[in-house]
């Protein structure tokens, strides 16, 4: 297996993980997280190309749904 789908296979337990946080403490490492999806999923797809990278999408999108979903409905309350 190559690094970066090791490396994404460690995010998602490190996702995994911080969803076990309390919310208060879940904070910051889920920030990390989040700012990090887009180069590991931008080296998935040099590597790879689109099918792992689109998995790689799903898993992201489908672990930070509610945070995603409260950011979109602020941004659109913004606009």
């Amino acid at each position: 297996m190559s690094l970066p789908l090791i490396l994404a296979c460690l995010w998602v337990v490190a996702a995994s993980l911080t969803a076990l946080l309390p919310m208060k403490v879940q904070i910051v490492p889920g920030l990390a997280l989040l700012l990090s999806a887009p180069p590991l999923l931008y080296w998935i797809a040099v590597t790879h190309g689109p099918v792992p990278t689109l998995i790689g999408v799903f898993a992201v999108l489908s672990l930070f749904r509610r945070p995603l979903i409260h950011l979109a409905r602020k941004v659109a309350r913004a606009s």
